[in-house]
């Protein structure tokens, strides 16, 4: 009701378009220039693939690329083993379950420094050394929750008459989550995981607190490198991860669509 009340207000929808075009039009800006064969990142010349050419070969980018994707799997791998357990665990009711699931998901409501400063001081008190381990342990901890919360949903979907019914066949409590419960939770754990590696594989905020000497990732070497201003090479990498967030979130969402009783 409330969306139908405000598409007749006046202007709405040409105040919907350049709302829309100031957050994107930038981002079609750096995708256009990352073709630039100019080294100026605003003074066009012709197009060119020059500066993809260059960050395939780049032995920084390189490094940089592969930490990233080995934080990105650890942490995919890890957080969504314990977020399907944890699933699990609140699928049934039990004293202070809500507490349970606030505790669960406050990565998603804190502040996201927050949470970096917060993990940072409790490395420095305990004396670990900052390194591509303490960012994997870190990125565990914030990725967890964006596994949960697809693999929670659908356990609200399942139809309990199947797990009654194989209960009344005899089957043991590991017969019934490998035969019936994980099969039909895989869609939902695989949608999971990529919405995880993709957070992962994006963060920033987390990754500069808690990184030390041989852990930059892609996103913390576009930072180091802006300072020295933007280049085609920093827009041909956004833009090359941008499409492959775009790619693994369409993914989740297909994921998350598959084997719900509507679909």
């Amino acid at each position: 009701m409330i969306a139908q009340h405000l598409k007749k207000l006046p202007g709405t929808r040409e105040t919907s378009l350049l709302v829309l075009a100031y957050l994107y039009l930038p981002i079609f800006v750096l995708i256009g220039y990352s073709f630039n064969a100019n080294r100026s990142a605003t003074v066009w010349t012709e197009f060119s693939f020059a500066w993809y050419g260059r960050i395939v070969a780049n032995p920084s980018i390189q490094a940089a690329a592969f930490n990233s994707l080995v934080v990105a799997g650890c942490a995919t791998v890890l957080s969504t083993a314990i977020a399907l357990a944890a699933a699990l665990a609140t699928s049934r009711p039990f004293y202070g379950r809500r507490l349970v699931e606030g505790g669960i998901n406050l990565p998603l409501i804190l502040p996201e420094i927050v949470i970096a400063v917060a993990t940072l001081l409790l490395f420095m008190s305990l004396g670990i050394k900052l390194g591509l381990m303490t960012v994997i342990v870190a990125h565990v901890g914030f990725c967890i929750p964006f596994a949960y919360l697809p693999i929670r949903a659908r356990l609200n979907d399942l139809d309990k008459s199947l797990l009654e019914a194989a209960g009344d066949l005899y089957a043991s409590p590991y017969q019934v989550f490998r035969r019936i419960t994980l099969p039909l939770l895989w869609p939902a754990v695989l949608s999971g995981a990529v919405l995880a590696f993709v957070v992962s594989l994006d963060d920033f905020i987390m990754t500069f607190f808690v990184a030390g000497p041989g852990s930059t990732t892609l996103p913390v070497y576009i930072f180091s490198a802006i300072k020295a201003g933007v280049t085609p090479e920093i827009n041909a990498i956004s833009t090359l991860m941008l499409v492959i967030s775009i790619v693994l979130v369409v993914l989740s969402y297909w994921l998350g669509q598959r084997g719900k009783p509507d679909a």
